[in-house]
């Protein structure tokens, strides 16, 4: 895609642009010049009817990676992507995505509010999904409440997989688990016959490798309810390692033995597929 016409003939800037840039789909330029990746001489501009003189210098930009002015991550977040709409984080285990009530532990939500504010204060992130706090892996923010909207409404379209290592042998090569949970109760998920204050919890799982003692399996989310992957396979009869709260009486790593490894949504202002894929973390790989 050319990054700059200039403007010969006076127009508005939303026939400009289809005129412009006709490999282009007509909704990906509405969104790039709705949230202000359309410029005018340099200056970000929104309106669709914006008056264009000759001479005029039209530019769109969408960035594909992290200012270099802000300030590093702290020790266990790493940033694996940074656009204009999102951020794509790697959250290691013992951060909290959000503060809770207690007000108490170190939250991603916080160390990217610092992140995107090292040039303008004003800015912020969106929380778009939550991963516990001794869970590892991918987790997108939204740059904007715009995006946050869109990526949340598609949600349950997108394709979540997790890596988990459980006690004991699974024999199963693979299944769904299904089961109602209620999740009123603060620490711990619970599932129970359906009721009205239940919802329905579906994660699909495959064996990726066995040893002595313990299981690699790879789980995908159908919906997406607080701690289904614990509960499921913990009913199951073979809780994640290290997940005392479920039932497990091993810690071999020191921490939960649940990763967030991939992620492919549709990117919220391009329409573009987004994939991101990560390896088990150096402290859990090794056990398998």
């Amino acid at each position: 895609m050319p990054e700059q016409r200039t403007v010969t003939a006076a127009s508005e800037l939303l026939p400009f642009l289809f005129e412009n840039w006709p490999d282009m789909k007509r909704t990906r330029l509405k969104q790039w010049l709705k949230y202000g990746s359309v410029r005018v001489n340099d200056h970000a501009v929104t309106r669709h009817d914006h008056k264009l003189k000759p001479g005029d210098k039209i530019t769109i930009k969408v960035e594909r990676a992290p200012r270099a002015d802000v300030k590093p991550m702290p020790a266990g977040l790493s940033i694996v992507y940074e656009d204009e709409a999102i951020i794509v984080l790697n959250k290691g285990a013992g951060w909290l995505t959000v503060a809770t009530d207690s007000g108490s532990g170190r939250t991603a939500y916080a160390a990217l509010t610092d992140h995107v504010r090292g040039t303008d204060v004003r800015s912020r992130v969106w929380i778009v999904h939550r991963l516990d706090r001794d869970t590892s892996g991918l987790i997108v923010f939204a740059k904007t409440e715009p995006f946050k909207r869109i990526l949340q409404q598609n949600w349950h379209l997108f394709d979540k997989t997790y890596l988990a290592i459980t006690e004991g042998v699974i024999k199963r090569d693979s299944g769904t688990l299904r089961c109602h949970l209620n999740e009123q109760f603060s620490l711990r998920v619970r599932s129970v016959p359906p009721d009205e204050d239940t919802r329905e919890a579906i994660t699909h799982f495959k064996v990726l490798k066995r040893t002595h003692h313990t299981t690699l399996v790879q789980l995908k989310l159908e919906t997406g309810r607080r701690h289904q992957i614990r509960v499921h396979l913990s009913d199951m009869g073979h809780p994640i390692i290290g997940d005392k709260p479920y039932g497990a009486t091993t810690d071999p790593a020191r921490r939960l033995g649940l990763h967030s490894s991939e992620l492919h949504f549709i990117h919220p202002a391009t329409e573009e597929k987004m994939d991101f894929v990560l390896p088990l973390p150096d402290a859990l790989a090794k056990l398998v």
